[in-house]
């Protein structure tokens, strides 16, 4: 987005600190997602050739003065990778700039105290990054690198400055790719984050055409490690047409990003609304019916063209004006739901998780634990299921108990908030049993007159006190030995916290 409207801040704020969950154990064995991806027309596939859907969320952080993700100076990162995956996220995007290459580099406001983040103790920025990519890997999610900047000092419009010329981004790019060479919780990077002006696209100028700078440095990272996908953004202005910073990718039709290793391009736009800029389309009469369209131009031809997978690596609005709800609710249905097309859909990650980026707020809210839910609604239809486990595990498959296992799962009920006129809780679902669930059923009975008022990652229906609540399309699947979750709000407070039920299947 527009780096001179974006203010992270950095402030700590005082949150809850919700449960630990600790490590999953692996999905059965036709789980998609499993190993390292490739392409194949507009569809991305998993290695064993299933089509799989990147739905998933930016912590952003490392490529700030920070050196870090943001938030820990409240929560403890596995805290919050445990929230992503009950919230129906699958995969992380994060950002970095340069300097979390540098030897020796430290990470800043990292709360330690109670027992917080111990192991995060004492680790340079790539040992925390080590470990919060292999805690993502046992939740079931995958994570794509994003070079967001070349120092923490701010964004650039070119892939290089005088500081951090090409040679040190292709040498650091070079260096992360063998870092996690064999470790496919890492499925790509996003070599770097939105090229704009002077940036051009197939004008031949080696000082300015991303395009042929994408492919340098893609093919240097595949050098290394030839399993990788290369994420490649589009840039501000092509042929006299400007859009967003790193969203226009109207010259990738004609001059493609061409690598050594076949299938391994995937186009990423970055779409906004007008808490971040306005933009000729939003006061177009025809508006939010243009938009398809506007959509199409920039991007979305690839993908209905058969050319190649494109991911909406950021999006993002503060959703407080009409206008910015309107364009999220028609984005999300471009995106195409996951309930009707699968993973034959576009890619997405969503800006950000974090609340602090000022010109767009985040999925939680500023205390750093409870959730926007409006706008986590907003993003439930275009959700998908997580992916298998990286982690080590003794569960998986049936899990070795035969006959396909047994289908068993329990629930615990958590209230987060309670107002009195009003209460928040939070339900996670956990597999018991020796086989990967396909979807579960969770009941409870209220102690007085409540009424869920709203519900976000899955449905529920209402009798008298008796309430049941079933999975969502996105988060029905549940490994053996791992769990899913939802929320919801209700009226009046003081229901406390009921006995729940879980029923498999």
């Amino acid at each position: 987005m527009f780096r001179s409207l974006r203010r992270a801040l950095c402030a700590a704020a005082a949150a809850l600190l919700l449960p630990l969950a600790g490590a999953h154990t692996a999905h059965a064995a036709d789980t998609p997602g499993a190993g390292y991806w490739h392409t194949s027309g507009r569809q991305i596939l998993d290695a064993a050739g299933h089509p799989v859907r990147i739905a998933g969320i930016n912590w952003f952080g490392f490529e700030t003065s920070n050196h870090v993700v943001h938030g820990l100076w409240s929560r403890d990162y596995k805290s919050v990778i445990d929230q992503i995956r009950s919230l129906g996220y699958n995969t992380l995007r994060i950002p970095y700039s340069d300097d979390i290459l540098k030897p020796g580099t430290m990470p800043d406001s990292i709360n330690v105290s109670g027992g917080m983040n111990a192991d995060l103790q004492g680790l340079t920025s790539l040992q925390v990054l080590d470990k919060i990519v292999t805690y993502a890997g046992q939740d079931g999610l995958k994570v794509i690198l994003d070079r967001h900047r070349p120092d923490s000092a701010g964004q650039s419009a070119l892939w290089y400055t005088a500081s951090v010329p090409e040679s040190t981004w292709i040498t650091n790019l070079k260096a992360l790719a063998a870092r996690y060479d064999g470790q496919d919780t890492v499925i790509g990077i996003d070599l770097h984050n939105e090229p704009h002006d002077p940036a051009c696209w197939g004008c031949g100028d080696t000082t300015k055409d991303w395009r042929l700078a994408a492919q340098r440095a893609g093919n240097a990272v595949l050098a290394v490690n030839p399993d990788l996908l290369v994420f490649v953004e589009g840039v501000q202005t092509y042929d006299g047409v400007s859009g967003w910073w790193g969203g226009n990718l109207m010259g990738a039709g004609q001059y493609p990003v061409q690598l050594d290793v076949a299938n391994r391009v995937v186009y990423s736009a970055h779409d906004y609304a007008t808490s971040v800029a306005q933009q000729s389309w939003f006061s177009d009469p025809s508006f939010p019916s243009n938009m398809p369209g506007i959509w199409d131009k920039y991007w979305g031809y690839l993908f209905k063209q058969n050319i190649a997978p494109v991911w909406v690596g950021e999006f993002g609005t503060t959703l407080q004006s009409t206008v910015d709800q309107k364009w999220l609710a028609a984005l999300a249905s471009y995106l195409r739901p996951t309930a009707t097309y699968g993973a034959d859909s576009f890619h997405w990650t969503f800006w950000s998780l974090n609340p602090n980026s000022g010109d767009t707020g985040g999925i939680l809210n500023s205390d750093w634990t409870t959730v926007d839910t409006v706008k986590d609604g907003y993003l439930a239809g275009i959700k998908a299921p997580l992916f298998p486990s990286t982690g080590t595990g003794t569960g998986g498959g049936d899990g070795g108990g035969g006959g396909g296992g047994t289908h068993a799962c329990s629930a615990t009920y958590t209230v987060t908030n309670d107002w009195g006129s009003g209460f928040n809780a939070e339900v996670k679902v956990s597999n018991t049993g020796t086989a990967a669930l396909s979807s579960w059923k969770v009941t409870w009975s209220f102690p007085g007159s409540q009424k869920i008022t709203n519900i976000w990652n899955a449905t529920a229906t209402q009798s008298g006190q008796t309430v049941t609540a079933v999975n969502a399309a996105h988060n029905g699947s549940v490994p053996v030995g791992g769990s899913a979750g939802f929320g919801f709000g209700g009226a009046p407070g003081g229901a406390g916290t009921p006995s729940v039920s879980c029923t498999a299947a």
